[in-house]
Protein backbone atom coordinates (compact mmCIF):
# COMPACT_ATOMS: atom_id res chain seq x y z
CA UNK A 1 0.00 0.00 0.00
CA UNK A 2 2.63 2.16 0.95
CA UNK A 3 4.83 3.96 -2.33
CA UNK A 4 8.07 5.57 -1.93
CA UNK A 5 8.24 7.53 1.49
CA UNK A 6 4.73 9.37 2.24
CA UNK A 7 2.59 7.78 -0.23
CA UNK A 8 -0.92 5.90 -0.04
CA UNK A 9 -1.41 3.47 -3.41
CA UNK A 10 -5.10 2.32 -2.81
CA UNK A 11 -5.04 -1.43 -4.44
CA UNK A 12 -8.65 -1.70 -5.05
CA UNK A 13 -9.41 1.78 -4.94
CA UNK A 14 -12.24 3.00 -3.24
CA UNK A 15 -15.03 4.86 -4.73
CA UNK A 16 -16.70 8.37 -4.40
CA UNK A 17 -19.93 7.14 -4.40
CA UNK A 18 -21.70 10.48 -3.08
CA UNK A 19 -21.20 13.79 -2.36
CA UNK A 20 -22.46 17.82 -1.49
CA UNK A 21 -21.28 21.44 -0.67
CA UNK A 22 -23.43 23.77 1.31
CA UNK A 23 -22.47 27.46 0.91
CA UNK A 24 -23.65 30.70 2.29
CA UNK A 25 -24.59 33.91 0.34
CA UNK A 26 -21.51 35.09 -0.54
CA UNK A 27 -20.57 31.59 -2.64
CA UNK A 28 -23.95 31.53 -3.72
CA UNK A 29 -23.42 34.78 -6.03
CA UNK A 30 -19.78 33.46 -7.01
CA UNK A 31 -18.99 31.25 -10.69
CA UNK A 32 -19.52 27.94 -9.24
CA UNK A 33 -22.75 28.58 -7.80
CA UNK A 34 -24.88 25.49 -10.44
CA UNK A 35 -21.98 23.04 -8.64
CA UNK A 36 -22.92 23.44 -4.92
CA UNK A 37 -26.20 22.03 -3.78
CA UNK A 38 -27.15 23.64 -1.04
CA UNK A 39 -27.37 27.66 -1.58
CA UNK A 40 -27.75 29.80 1.10
CA UNK A 41 -29.29 33.80 1.59
CA UNK A 42 -28.22 33.96 5.07
CA UNK A 43 -25.13 34.22 6.76
CA UNK A 44 -26.65 33.03 9.75
CA UNK A 45 -28.47 29.82 8.49
CA UNK A 46 -31.14 31.00 11.29
CA UNK A 47 -28.58 29.84 13.90
CA UNK A 48 -27.95 32.65 17.34
CA UNK A 49 -24.07 32.59 16.18
CA UNK A 50 -22.13 32.25 13.54
CA UNK A 51 -20.32 29.12 14.75
CA UNK A 52 -23.80 27.80 15.20
CA UNK A 53 -24.17 28.18 11.38
CA UNK A 54 -21.07 26.50 10.50
CA UNK A 55 -22.20 23.34 12.38
CA UNK A 56 -25.34 23.37 10.30
CA UNK A 57 -24.03 23.77 7.35
CA UNK A 58 -21.39 21.02 7.96
CA UNK A 59 -24.43 18.90 9.22
CA UNK A 60 -26.30 20.00 5.81
CA UNK A 61 -23.85 18.53 3.67
CA UNK A 62 -23.36 15.64 5.38
CA UNK A 63 -26.70 14.31 4.95
CA UNK A 64 -27.48 15.61 1.94
CA UNK A 65 -24.42 13.30 0.60
CA UNK A 66 -25.85 10.31 2.66
CA UNK A 67 -29.06 10.37 1.17
CA UNK A 68 -27.42 11.11 -2.44
CA UNK A 69 -26.02 7.79 -2.08
CA UNK A 70 -28.94 5.87 -1.26
CA UNK A 71 -27.82 4.85 2.79
CA UNK A 72 -28.65 5.69 6.15
CA UNK A 73 -26.49 7.10 8.95
CA UNK A 74 -25.93 3.77 10.17
CA UNK A 75 -24.53 2.53 6.57
CA UNK A 76 -21.43 4.98 7.87
CA UNK A 77 -18.90 2.81 10.08
CA UNK A 78 -17.04 6.36 10.44
CA UNK A 79 -17.20 10.15 10.43
CA UNK A 80 -13.92 12.14 9.09
CA UNK A 81 -14.16 15.97 9.85
CA UNK A 82 -12.03 18.70 11.15
CA UNK A 83 -12.18 22.61 11.02
CA UNK A 84 -10.95 25.84 12.12
CA UNK A 85 -12.36 27.13 15.45
CA UNK A 86 -10.87 25.98 18.54
CA UNK A 87 -11.25 22.02 19.31
CA UNK A 88 -12.60 21.72 15.90
CA UNK A 89 -16.21 22.71 17.77
CA UNK A 90 -18.18 22.57 14.35
CA UNK A 91 -17.04 19.18 13.29
CA UNK A 92 -17.68 17.74 16.78
CA UNK A 93 -20.94 18.98 17.61
CA UNK A 94 -22.40 17.93 14.03
CA UNK A 95 -20.96 14.43 15.14
CA UNK A 96 -23.20 14.37 18.12
CA UNK A 97 -26.01 15.23 15.53
CA UNK A 98 -25.03 12.50 12.84
CA UNK A 99 -23.98 9.85 15.75
CA UNK A 100 -21.62 8.44 14.19
CA UNK A 101 -18.51 6.87 14.87
CA UNK A 102 -16.07 10.08 14.59
CA UNK A 103 -12.38 10.88 14.23
CA UNK A 104 -12.08 14.50 14.49
CA UNK A 105 -8.81 16.06 12.30
CA UNK A 106 -7.41 19.60 12.78
CA UNK A 107 -5.64 20.04 9.48
CA UNK A 108 -6.23 23.72 8.99
CA UNK A 109 -7.45 24.03 5.14
CA UNK A 110 -5.73 20.88 4.50
CA UNK A 111 -8.42 19.00 6.40
CA UNK A 112 -10.57 18.08 3.48
CA UNK A 113 -7.77 16.08 1.58
CA UNK A 114 -6.46 15.04 4.98
CA UNK A 115 -9.71 13.62 5.69
CA UNK A 116 -10.65 12.32 2.26
CA UNK A 117 -6.69 10.47 2.43
CA UNK A 118 -8.11 8.87 6.14
CA UNK A 119 -11.40 7.53 4.68
CA UNK A 120 -9.86 6.39 1.77
CA UNK A 121 -7.37 4.11 3.55
CA UNK A 122 -10.01 2.83 6.41
CA UNK A 123 -12.29 1.11 3.22
CA UNK A 124 -9.06 0.44 1.71
CA UNK A 125 -7.60 -1.62 4.49
CA UNK A 126 -11.21 -3.24 5.30
CA UNK A 127 -11.58 -1.48 8.76
CA UNK A 128 -14.84 0.15 7.22
CA UNK A 129 -17.23 0.04 4.09
CA UNK A 130 -18.14 3.20 4.25
CA UNK A 131 -16.43 6.14 5.62
CA UNK A 132 -17.79 9.96 5.59
CA UNK A 133 -15.23 12.95 5.00
CA UNK A 134 -15.95 16.88 5.52
CA UNK A 135 -14.63 20.02 6.41
CA UNK A 136 -16.48 23.68 6.97
CA UNK A 137 -15.56 27.06 7.28
CA UNK A 138 -17.45 30.39 7.61
CA UNK A 139 -16.32 34.02 7.32
CA UNK A 140 -17.78 35.25 10.40
CA UNK A 141 -16.67 32.72 12.93
CA UNK A 142 -13.45 32.23 11.80
CA UNK A 143 -12.62 35.98 10.55
CA UNK A 144 -13.54 36.72 14.39
CA UNK A 145 -11.50 34.03 15.94
CA UNK A 146 -8.24 34.46 13.99
CA UNK A 147 -8.31 38.01 12.92
CA UNK A 148 -10.87 40.85 14.24
CA UNK A 149 -14.63 40.71 13.96
CA UNK A 150 -16.14 41.09 11.41
CA UNK A 151 -17.71 43.94 12.85
CA UNK A 152 -15.06 46.02 13.46
CA UNK A 153 -14.56 46.89 10.18
CA UNK A 154 -10.72 46.11 9.74
CA UNK A 155 -8.77 47.42 6.81
CA UNK A 156 -7.24 44.11 5.76
CA UNK A 157 -4.32 44.43 2.71
CA UNK A 158 -3.94 43.36 -0.81
CA UNK A 159 -2.28 40.04 0.40
CA UNK A 160 -5.47 38.85 2.72
CA UNK A 161 -8.02 35.96 1.99
CA UNK A 162 -11.39 35.57 2.67
CA UNK A 163 -12.53 32.61 4.36
CA UNK A 164 -15.41 31.02 2.59
CA UNK A 165 -18.25 29.94 4.43
CA UNK A 166 -18.67 26.68 2.98
CA UNK A 167 -18.86 22.51 4.01
CA UNK A 168 -17.95 19.64 1.80
CA UNK A 169 -18.81 16.07 2.66
CA UNK A 170 -17.70 13.10 0.28
CA UNK A 171 -18.80 9.62 1.14
CA UNK A 172 -16.02 6.90 0.39
CA UNK A 173 -17.24 3.56 -0.22
CA UNK A 174 -15.51 0.08 -1.29
CA UNK A 175 -17.56 -0.34 -4.28
CA UNK A 176 -19.96 1.21 -6.41
CA UNK A 177 -20.26 3.66 -9.16
CA UNK A 178 -18.01 7.12 -9.15
CA UNK A 179 -14.71 8.76 -9.05
CA UNK A 180 -12.24 6.32 -7.51
CA UNK A 181 -9.56 7.59 -5.00
CA UNK A 182 -6.07 6.48 -6.49
CA UNK A 183 -3.38 7.87 -4.28
CA UNK A 184 -2.52 9.65 -1.29
CA UNK A 185 -0.02 11.29 -0.30
CA UNK A 186 0.59 12.79 2.89
CA UNK A 187 2.78 16.04 3.22
CA UNK A 188 5.18 17.15 6.07
CA UNK A 189 5.38 20.58 7.79
CA UNK A 190 7.12 22.91 5.97
CA UNK A 191 7.83 26.57 7.95
CA UNK A 192 9.90 29.22 5.82
CA UNK A 193 9.88 31.59 9.25
CA UNK A 194 6.64 33.75 7.87
CA UNK A 195 4.58 35.00 10.37
CA UNK A 196 2.25 37.26 8.92
CA UNK A 197 -1.53 35.86 9.26
CA UNK A 198 -2.45 37.96 6.47
CA UNK A 199 -0.20 36.50 3.70
CA UNK A 200 -1.10 32.32 4.40
CA UNK A 201 -0.57 32.13 0.94
CA UNK A 202 3.16 32.66 0.83
CA UNK A 203 3.44 30.58 3.45
CA UNK A 204 1.77 27.52 2.28
CA UNK A 205 3.28 27.69 -1.04
CA UNK A 206 6.29 25.83 -0.46
CA UNK A 207 4.33 23.15 1.39
CA UNK A 208 2.26 22.89 -1.90
CA UNK A 209 5.00 22.63 -4.05
CA UNK A 210 6.82 20.39 -1.23
CA UNK A 211 3.87 17.67 -1.37
CA UNK A 212 3.27 17.57 -5.11
CA UNK A 213 7.27 16.96 -5.78
CA UNK A 214 6.88 13.99 -3.16
CA UNK A 215 3.72 12.50 -5.22
CA UNK A 216 5.51 12.63 -8.78
CA UNK A 217 8.58 10.87 -6.78
CA UNK A 218 7.02 8.30 -4.89
CA UNK A 219 4.49 7.89 -8.05
CA UNK A 220 7.24 8.12 -10.09
CA UNK A 221 4.70 10.03 -12.70
CA UNK A 222 4.79 13.61 -13.87
CA UNK A 223 2.34 16.64 -14.40
CA UNK A 224 1.60 15.29 -17.69
CA UNK A 225 -0.47 11.92 -15.75
CA UNK A 226 -3.13 14.74 -14.75
CA UNK A 227 -5.31 16.71 -16.37
CA UNK A 228 -5.37 19.31 -13.92
CA UNK A 229 -3.74 19.99 -10.13
CA UNK A 230 -5.58 21.98 -8.02
CA UNK A 231 -3.81 23.39 -5.12
CA UNK A 232 -6.38 24.16 -2.06
CA UNK A 233 -6.44 27.86 -1.48
CA UNK A 234 -3.04 29.58 -2.04
CA UNK A 235 -4.64 32.43 -3.49
CA UNK A 236 -3.49 34.76 -5.85
CA UNK A 237 -0.45 35.60 -4.03
CA UNK A 238 0.67 31.87 -3.05
CA UNK A 239 -0.25 30.65 -6.59
CA UNK A 240 2.01 32.64 -8.28
CA UNK A 241 4.82 31.81 -5.73
CA UNK A 242 4.42 28.61 -6.22
CA UNK A 243 4.37 28.61 -10.14
CA UNK A 244 7.76 30.46 -9.62
CA UNK A 245 8.60 27.93 -6.77
CA UNK A 246 7.74 24.56 -9.63
CA UNK A 247 10.62 26.55 -12.17
CA UNK A 248 13.00 26.99 -9.62
CA UNK A 249 12.59 23.46 -9.34
CA UNK A 250 12.30 22.08 -12.68
CA UNK A 251 9.20 20.68 -12.59
CA UNK A 252 7.54 21.69 -15.83
CA UNK A 253 3.86 22.30 -15.09
CA UNK A 254 2.11 23.80 -17.88
CA UNK A 255 0.07 26.74 -17.03
CA UNK A 256 -3.05 24.64 -18.28
CA UNK A 257 -3.04 22.04 -15.95
CA UNK A 258 -2.60 24.48 -12.88
CA UNK A 259 -5.13 25.84 -11.20
CA UNK A 260 -6.44 26.86 -7.24
CA UNK A 261 -9.42 26.39 -5.92
CA UNK A 262 -9.13 29.64 -3.56
CA UNK A 263 -9.14 31.45 -6.80
CA UNK A 264 -11.79 29.87 -8.46
CA UNK A 265 -14.58 30.30 -6.20
CA UNK A 266 -15.04 33.46 -6.13
CA UNK A 267 -14.65 36.19 -9.49
CA UNK A 268 -12.94 38.66 -9.92
CA UNK A 269 -15.74 41.29 -9.15
CA UNK A 270 -16.12 40.17 -5.63
CA UNK A 271 -14.02 42.01 -3.09
CA UNK A 272 -12.03 38.98 -1.57
CA UNK A 273 -8.51 40.54 -1.66
CA UNK A 274 -6.16 37.95 -2.82
CA UNK A 275 -8.76 34.84 -2.93
CA UNK A 276 -10.54 32.25 -0.78
CA UNK A 277 -9.16 30.81 2.22
CA UNK A 278 -10.82 28.27 4.91
CA UNK A 279 -11.37 24.61 5.22
CA UNK A 280 -14.43 24.74 3.38
CA UNK A 281 -12.72 26.43 0.19
CA UNK A 282 -11.00 23.45 -1.08
CA UNK A 283 -14.15 20.89 -0.55
CA UNK A 284 -16.59 22.79 -1.56
CA UNK A 285 -14.75 23.57 -5.01
CA UNK A 286 -12.97 19.80 -5.22
CA UNK A 287 -16.48 17.88 -4.32
CA UNK A 288 -18.67 20.04 -6.36
CA UNK A 289 -16.95 22.06 -9.13
CA UNK A 290 -14.21 19.48 -9.47
CA UNK A 291 -15.81 16.16 -9.46
CA UNK A 292 -18.88 17.76 -11.48
CA UNK A 293 -16.11 18.51 -14.75
CA UNK A 294 -15.16 14.51 -14.42
CA UNK A 295 -18.84 13.68 -14.38
CA UNK A 296 -19.28 15.51 -17.68
CA UNK A 297 -16.34 13.50 -18.97
CA UNK A 298 -13.82 17.02 -18.68
CA UNK A 299 -11.46 15.60 -16.75
CA UNK A 300 -10.19 11.96 -16.29
CA UNK A 301 -7.37 12.03 -13.84
CA UNK A 302 -6.71 14.81 -11.50
CA UNK A 303 -4.97 15.58 -8.27
CA UNK A 304 -6.28 17.70 -5.26
CA UNK A 305 -3.68 19.60 -2.73
CA UNK A 306 -5.13 21.13 0.18
CA UNK A 307 -2.62 23.61 1.67
CA UNK A 308 -3.04 24.13 5.40
CA UNK A 309 -1.48 26.92 7.80
CA UNK A 310 -1.33 25.73 11.26
CA UNK A 311 -1.46 28.72 13.40
CA UNK A 312 -3.61 29.60 16.60
CA UNK A 313 -4.09 32.44 17.97
CA UNK A 314 -2.01 31.72 20.70
CA UNK A 315 0.74 30.80 18.38
CA UNK A 316 0.58 34.21 16.81
CA UNK A 317 0.30 35.74 19.81
CA UNK A 318 3.45 34.37 21.02
CA UNK A 319 5.51 35.94 17.78
CA UNK A 320 5.63 32.09 16.47
CA UNK A 321 6.36 31.35 12.84
CA UNK A 322 3.47 29.81 10.51
CA UNK A 323 4.35 26.13 10.09
CA UNK A 324 2.22 24.85 6.81
CA UNK A 325 1.47 21.48 5.30
CA UNK A 326 -0.21 20.36 2.44
CA UNK A 327 -2.15 16.69 1.45
CA UNK A 328 -2.46 15.78 -2.09
CA UNK A 329 -5.09 12.83 -3.50
CA UNK A 330 -5.17 11.28 -6.56
CA UNK A 331 -8.42 11.09 -8.19
CA UNK A 332 -9.52 9.24 -11.29
CA UNK A 333 -13.08 8.96 -13.58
Amino acid sequence: MRQGHQTWLFEPSPVILSRAVAVGPFEARGPLRKDFDILHDDMWLGQESFEKAEKKLLEEACERAIKKAGLTKEDVQFFLSGDLLNQIISSSFAARTLGMPYLGLFGACSSSMESLSLAALLVTSGAADNALAATSSHNGSVEKQFRYPTEYGAQKPPTAQWTATAAGAALVGRGGQGPKIKAATIGRIVDMGLSDPFNMGAAMAPAAVDTIQAHFRDLQVGPDHYDLIATGDLGRVGFKIAADLFKEHRIPIPEEKLTDCGILIYSENQPVQAGASGCGCSAAVAYGHLLNRMERGELKRILVVATGALLSPLSYQQKESIPCIAHAVAIES
